[in-house]
């Protein structure tokens, strides 16, 4: 984040509530490892913890503190779904690989919490559902075949009509939707730094401020070089950077588009106002194109999020869309007070999917969670953990992500401009279908 926002504005609301960071010296000394892992955001801390369980030694390195980025500045809706409805990605993958992935996907909220309650992580969870809405009653039947596609799979879905939607959100602004109860919400940052905590105590070493400024095969091994020319030497390393992947491995920044992900969160409700809004406390989002999405945190305050500009924030007014958008949603709030502004950097594939490269012998690139990092980004460091320990053998069950070859996007050094005239585009066709929605 730009460094004269965080100085000149107040912090995330999850780095003003969590619980204090555990140690993580900058590397001072070479050392070695089996696997080093380059991120300590969920992937990485993922990928730590559960390479740790299996009696790996792990070392890893991040160039900020664990859960600088978006890991500790996301909304904290743990959502288990990919873009794709499970009949897109049969159609995809093919029937067989579509199902080990729609099973993996499926279950990720179910290892987050489940992660949380063994480790005893202080983050505030809540599994209460998450409801996806639509203003639009024509984008309706998407949503309901949505949610018939995972309810043949077992999920606990629920349809909500208008009606329905007013009791459970709070708003008369949508038509309809429907309630996914897998899902739920954490602190983010808290959740992070629990899973920091959990790879401690498993004997992972943590380096914060250690970026890595070289990578290069010598020998039978990596050698990562970090800070005042220290060194790591790795027989397998991890890069999990994600929305902030720089030029270390030649080629994977160009593979996915950095988007800013903006939040706003207001100062604590009260009385019949917040009993009000979402009193269930789901976690929601809207399924227009220009994705929004809000829940209610600990403490009552409501949080509005959705993408922004793609220049990091420098103040206030860079949020005003969301907050316009939150007083339409809710215009019996009145005028809001706002204790919290803040963004993160999430990383958008060119197909909306999870990539996982393996360029090298070695090496696995994982990144571009594409805004559901929670949830996905915990399994696929589980996922990646396992396929390190015990390949694709482990369970009797084949590696569930696809594997692919990295492909760079065309004229990448536009990506400010496809992000800005994408976020333009997507307004002005969703404004388009809700004014052909609305009676004459």
């Amino acid at each position: 984040m730009n460094p004269r926002y965080s100085e000149a504005m107040p912090p995330s609301l999850w780095a003003a509530t969590a619980p204090p960071a555990t140690a993580t010296p900058a590397l001072a000394e070479s050392i070695s490892t089996d696997v080093l892992v380059i991120g300590a955001g969920y992937t990485g801390l993922s990928t730590a913890l559960h390479l740790a369980q299996a009696g790996t030694r792990v070392v890893v390195l991040e160039a900020r503190e664990p859960g600088w980025g978006a890991s500790g500045r996301n909304g904290g809706q743990v959502n288990p779904t990919l873009k794709h409805d499970p009949d897109e990605l049969r159609a995809l993958l093919g029937p067989e690989r579509a199902e080990a992935l729609i099973e993996v996907v499926s279950g990720s909220a179910d290892l987050v919490f489940e992660l949380i309650r063994r480790h005893g992580i202080a983050c505030d969870p809540v599994r209460a559902g998450w409801l996806q809405l639509s203003y639009d009653e024509k984008l309706l039947a998407g949503l309901q075949a949505r949610s018939r596609q995972w309810a043949a799979r077992g999920v606990p879905v629920e349809w909500l009509d208008r009606a329905a939607v007013v009791r459970r959100v709070g708003t008369e602004a949508f038509a309809g939707g429907w309630l996914d109860g897998r899902a739920g919400g954490v602190q983010p940052l808290a959740y992070a730094r629990g899973l920091l905590q959990a790879a401690q105590v498993l004997g992972v070493r943590v380096h914060g401020h250690s970026p890595v400024s070289a990578l290069q095969r010598v020998g039978g091994h990596w050698v990562a070089t970090g800070p005042g020319g220290t060194t790591v030497r790795a027989e397998r390393v991890v890069i999990a950077t994600n929305g902030y992947t720089d030029g270390l491995w030649p080629g994977l920044r160009q593979t996915v588009l950095a988007a800013n992900s903006f939040m706003v969160a207001t100062r604590p409700l009260q009385g019949e106002q917040a009993a009000a809004i979402l009193p269930g406390g789901e976690t929601a989002s809207t399924s227009q194109r220009l994705l929004l999405y809000f829940r209610k945190d600990a403490r009552s305050r409501l949080l509005m999020g959705g993408r922004g500009h793609f220049s990091d924030p420098v103040g206030a007014p860079d949020f005003a869309h969301l907050e316009r958008s939150l007083a339409l949603l809710f215009p019996g709030l009145g005028s809001l007070q706002y204790e919290y502004r803040w963004a993160g950097r999430i990383a958008i594939t060119r197909d909306f999917m999870p990539h996982v490269h393996e360029p090298a012998p070695g090496v696995t690139l994982a990144l571009g969670c594409n805004g559901r990092g929670i949830a996905l980004c915990t399994s696929l460091g589980q996922q990646i953990a396992r396929r390190l320990t015990a390949g694709d053998l482990a369970g009797g069950a084949p590696f569930p992500y696809p594997i692919t070859r990295m492909r760079r996007i065309p004229l990448h050094g536009l990506q400010r401009f496809y992000i800005a005239a994408g976020v333009a585009w997507y307004s002005l066709l969703d404004q388009l279908e809700a004014s052909k929605s609305r009676p004459a």
